[in-house]
């Protein structure tokens, strides 16, 4: 008979736990660290509907069931109150992050480039769905939606192995998901605000709910250069060599927000959310934020 062996010590259980992190894709290990910090201030979805958990009590209004009146609770108070439980349907997200060119930059190399913090926020939020027992599927990834640890490391790997230059578009135009599925897009939302509308449209003609999170680097928010810089182009655009940065600075901000105004319209005529997060900013908030529109605690627009 094998004897049992003995019971790991701290020190070896944290060896084992290192050895196992090695193993796992860097980018899974910060967008695990990211969900659980955010984790830590969610309390399940909040949202009313067919459950066994309890949510709260309300006021019975006139023409509803009566069997949903709590005799117990009305008999303790004035008036009449119903039960309510905490909405517990499994949903189907289905994630995407903007995989073109103009996502590889950064203004510095303290910085993430805006590819890997939509990379890690893509993760981080199909871990928060994972918690929750609702499956996650990577647009484009090939993979069926799915729920558990062994997904996560599947969406993590197909992260991972894309090429920067796979031919993606900035919009997920051609990449179907199902009908009146939840669809979550992480892009710098750089391309024509017509390109963006008819995809968005298509969607929201299928019943697709949708939430889009522009990703901005700080120098893309702000144009804090000074003197003579030359511009390069990416994705199909010209260089352009501006003599006085500050002489243009004004014109470009009203530009870039004249764009982000133009995207909050396309969302709200979707029925969608949109949202700007800039790379200089906490990740975790960014999360927290998509997350709280997710689970309809937030709506309209809003910058994190």
């Amino acid at each position: 008979m094998a004897l049992a062996p003995p019971p790991l010590t701290g020190a070896a259980r944290r060896k084992a736990a290192d050895a196992l992190a090695a193993t796992l894709p860097p980018l899974l290990v910060a967008a695990d660290r990211i969900a659980a910090t955010v984790a830590q201030g969610v309390h399940g979805r909040r949202r009313v509907g067919v459950g066994d958990s309890f949510w709260q009590f309300r006021r019975y209004q006139p023409g509803e069931p009566v069997g949903r009146i709590d005799w117990r609770q009305s008999g303790k108070t004035e008036g009449l109150f119903q039960r309510e439980t905490e909405w517990a349907a499994v949903q189907t997200a289905w994630l995407w992050r903007d995989a073109s060119p103009s996502m590889d930059y950064r203004s510095s190399n303290a910085l993430p480039t805006k590819r890997e913090r939509g990379e890690v926020l893509l993760l981080a939020l199909a871990s928060l769905l994972n918690r929750a027992g609702e499956r996650v599927a990577l647009i484009g990834g090939g993979a069926p939606p799915a729920t558990g640890r062994a997904n996560l490391l599947r969406l993590a790997a197909a992260l991972d192995h894309s090429a920067p230059d796979d031919g993606t578009k900035a919009v997920p135009w051609e990449l179907r998901v199902p009908r009146h599925a939840a669809m979550v897009l992480l892009s710098d939302c750089l391309a024509p605000l017509e390109e963006i509308g008819q995809s968005v449209a298509a969607y929201a003609a299928r019943g697709v709910r949708g939430h889009i999170l522009q990703i901005l680097d700080p120098a893309e928010a702000t144009l804090p250069f000074e003197g003579r810089i030359r511009f390069e182009g990416i994705e199909e655009v010209q260089s352009a060599l501006i003599p006085r940065v500050r002489s243009v600075r004004d014109a470009y901000r009203d530009r870039l927000a004249a764009h982000q105004d133009g995207l909050a319209a396309i969302a709200r005529t979707a029925g969608w959310s949109f949202a700007i997060h800039r790379t200089d900013r906490s990740p975790e908030a960014a999360l927290l934020g998509l997350w709280a529109i997710m689970s309809g605690a937030t709506t309209g627009r809003a910058r994190w």
